[in-house]
């Protein structure tokens, strides 16, 4: 398959963009396809970003996404990458072979993507941007064809068995040679289209292989395929030669149609894991409605959006960028982009993120960021990013794959030559069965599929995977790390009690804290103004005609009734100094009113703590956790919280540099640790960690250094994926014992001629079929609310 077939079936890099179909008509006559298109630095941010990473900083290198057909197994992955690396200015890649994506990090100063493309090419396979619009077309048609080839197989599998059945049945001398001959040779012209057609993509790749001197799983299978046509058309081209005795044309077509069974289902259960992640994060709306003059919209390609166009999205759609509303009310449901399951109210003024979904009615949107800049692209990047990293356990399966593949070529000559004494025909045949029983189909599978439905299930529910390995990590943990400030706890401050002077009215005097505090925008001047609006005061508020405010100290002024100018007082709100009384040991969360007269309030505010903390925190030492509290707070505010939560070990007063350095003591002594902070200022403890999650909405998503960022503000989602990345690991186990023991079993069987060609495929395609739907229970969304069992 190439490349240019597939731009010429698609509009690059975006269906319904004017332009873009008249660049690929423009292109139509180029020998080497349409991939010139992608030189233009205009259509690079529909599928490229600059390299964030600080060694490529200043050099104008791009991080490119791609989707890559034509992989079957580790070596194929292996393969893009050796062909991608040996381009003169491509300074990284990484392929990923479950996930069928490839992220190549180029210098565009001295290479240009067509020329990186064409090195993918030229390896035998075939390359378009991620998310383009022919990458879907090219996968509906792979996915069609091979349904194709699977029907094709089938119908001549039945109609071939049928013709064998009487050789099998039949007693000596039953079946005159005529018409044994006649049987032979309609079962060879029914094996043809078998042969030619649905065995071709083997065919093909085992000769691309040969082409570039190295090996993959189709080399032996297709060896396999074409041994047995060879020595089944002799015997019936020949029946007294040395290969006469026994036609296989029955156990060919039965292999080859229980090899499509297994590889087509496997790509459908791929689709629904693996490739559940990419129909989760892909999906921006191909154009939108824009204002082209008052009280007339045109329909465009979102491509062509620039800050300040407005928008009609109308019920149903997506919104194309990040805006705000200028006219209509709806609901939007932005539950992947910031944790919120429940739709949400969007009316004049308020903000809408792009690829979230517009529910309930039109509105017209102002367009504020687009392309990269939108939350939406920086998820997107984050996830192509963790769909590209391979935990060390697939990397050992990508480095044995290559050496097994040569052991089994190798075990399948022993195996034929030993038998070539005894029977000829079937010595070919027990190295057919060889070839074909350990085919690593599974092995290769084993952990990337398992990693990318987890992956897939975690961001359904809030939990964005940065990096695959991080889940690998995440199950050893033993210590869980949490900052305090904006993670255990939300942002300001909430009033929990009132003491007030003896004969003076609690509403009246909370009501005049509220109004003077209004004037404020601290902290604790926002709780008490929160207080007083939840109440309803026993008088009316006053109003404060001028107020003083001292920075870290308080607010002073006069108060008056609406429409009362007489006795003016003045009432001093703040610490303890400001207001003049003798407290100097007194908690920083208190703060005092006095008056004229002396003392008049005092408020008692604490943190607002999360609501579902404290049942995270019991989750997580449920599930047989160390918790511990770093905090840049005061050490009695940290205390208090973590004493509040359940948690022993909690320090405060830790600047970044204390908190990894109490992190590495705990590595130190043997711990594996997992750090939980909201990312502002832990940037250090979180890189130290084992692995890391950066919690709140507030985070840089790209310039985040965490492996797992969580949206929202559940923390209930913390001990989920914990529990989660303990379910993978076992599934990964699973899977590879799985595959390990096949072969173990299944080897010595075909060697000893005890396994026939076609009960060796029924094997093969069984055994990833299994490991494939083991690896599907984990795309079964988790539920946050069910951790309290243990992980």
């Amino acid at each position: 398959m190439t490349l240019a077939p597939a731009f010429e079936a698609s509009v690059l890099p975006l269906a319904g963009a004017p332009e873009a179909v008249s660049r690929s008509s423009a292109g139509a006559d180029d020998p080497t396809g349409n991939d010139w298109l992608l030189d233009d630095p205009a259509e690079w941010p529909a599928f490229s970003r600059e390299a964030s990473a600080a060694r490529f900083a200043g050099q104008d290198c791009w991080e490119s996404d791609v989707a890559v057909s034509g992989m079957r197994c580790a070596a194929c992955a292996l393969a893009i990458e050796d062909a991608l690396k040996a381009v003169p200015g491509v300074l990284d890649a990484h392929v990923q072979g479950a996930a069928g994506r490839a992220q190549v990090i180029w210098s565009a100063r001295v290479v240009k993507p067509s020329q990186w493309i064409e090195a993918v090419r030229r390896a035998g396979y075939a390359a378009l941007p991620a998310g383009d619009a022919g990458a879907r077309v090219q996968r509906r048609q792979a996915q069609r064809m091979a349904l194709w080839r699977w029907l094709v197989a089938g119908f001549c599998m039945m109609q071939v068995m049928m013709y064998a059945t009487p050789a099998y049945l039949a007693a000596p001398g039953d079946i005159t040679p005529d018409m044994l001959a006649l049987l032979r040779w309609a079962s060879w012209v029914l094996t043809l289209p078998v042969v030619l057609f649905s065995c071709a993509p083997f065919f093909a790749n085992a000769l691309r292989d040969l082409r570039q001197r190295r090996i993959s799983m189709d080399l032996p299978v297709a060896l396999g395929m074409a041994i047995t046509f060879a020595v089944s058309s002799a015997g019936t081209f020949d029946p007294d030669g040395p290969f006469g005795q026994e036609v296989y044309f029955d156990s060919l077509t039965m292999f080859v149609f229980f090899l499509l069974t297994g590889r087509w289902l496997e790509g459908r259960l791929r689709d629904r894991t693996a490739g559940a992640l990419e129909a989760l994060l892909h999906r921006m709306p191909d154009s939108v409605e824009r204002l082209a003059r008052p009280g007339h919209f045109e329909r465009v390609a979102v491509r062509r959006l620039v800050v300040g166009d407005i928008v009609r999205v109308l019920p149903g759609e997506r919104f194309p960028a990040d805006g705000r509303v200028l006219e209509g009310h709806t609901l939007a449901d932005e539950a992947l982009l910031t944790g919120e399951s429940r739709p949400l109210p969007r009316g004049p003024g308020e903000r809408v993120l792009a690829g979230s979904h517009n529910l309930s009615a039109a509105v017209q949107v102002e367009v504020e960021q687009i392309g990269p800049t939108t939350r939406f692209s920086q998820i997107v990047a984050l996830m192509d990013n963790a769909a590209l990293h391979k935990p060390a356990i697939a990397q050992l399966a990508d480095r044995i794959a290559g050496p097994f593949l040569l052991a089994i070529l190798l075990v399948a000559g022993i195996a034929g030559w030993l038998w070539w004494s005894v029977d000829p025909a079937r010595a070919l045949m027990v190295s057919v069965a060889v070839l074909v029983v350990t085919c690593p189909c599974a092995l290769s599978l084993a952990t990337p599929a398992a990693m990318l439905a987890s992956a897939g299930a975690l961001a359904r529910q809030g939990v964005l995977v940065r990096r695959l390995p991080s889940l690998e990590a995440l199950a050893a943990v033993d210590t869980v790390v949490f900052d305090k400030t904006g993670t255990l706890t939300q942002d300001g401050m909430t009033v929990t009690s009132v003491h007030v002077r003896e004969n003076a009215s609690r509403a009246a005097v909370l009501a005049e804290a509220a109004a003077l505090a209004s004037h404020s925008l601290h902290p604790v001047s926002r709780a008490l103004v929160a207080a007083g609006e939840a109440q309803a005061p026993a008088t009316e508020a006053p109003v404060f005609a001028s107020v003083l405010e001292l920075p870290g100290r308080g607010l002073s002024g006069v108060p008056t009734l609406r429409g009362d100018v007489n006795a003016p007082r003045t009432l001093r709100l703040g610490s303890a100094r400001h207001c003049g009384l003798d407290l100097a040991d007194t908690p920083q969360q208190q703060a005092h009113l006095v008056d004229d007269e002396g003392w008049l309030a005092t408020f008692e505010l604490s943190e607002r703590v999360r609501p579902d903390a404290s049942a995270a925190i019991g989750a997580l030492t449920n599930a047989g956790l160390k918790v511990l509290l770093l905090s840049g707070d005061r050490g009695a505010a940290a205390v208090r919280v973590g004493r509040q939560l359940g948690i022993e070990e909690a320090w405060g007063d830790c600047t970044p540099e204390d908190k990894l350095a109490r992190l590495l003591a705990l590595q130190g002594q043997g711990h594996r640790v997992a750090m939980v902070g909201d990312g502002l200022n832990d940037t250090p403890v979180l890189a130290g960690a084992h692995v890391s999650f950066a919690f709140g909405q507030a985070v840089p998503l790209a310039q985040n250094r965490a492996d797992l960022v969580v949206l929202g503000d559940r923390l209930a989602l913390v001990p989920m994926t914990l529990r989660q990345a303990r379910r993978t690991l076992r599934v990964v186990r699973q899977n590879l014992g799985w595959a390990l023991a096949y072969n173990v079993v299944c080897v010595p069987l075909a060697v000893a001629g005890w396994l026939p060609a076609w009960l060796a495929g029924l094997g093969m395609a069984a055994s990833s079929v299994l490991v494939v739907l083991n690896a599907a229970r984990l795309a079964r969304t988790a539920r946050p609310d069910a951790m309290a069992e243990p992980a």
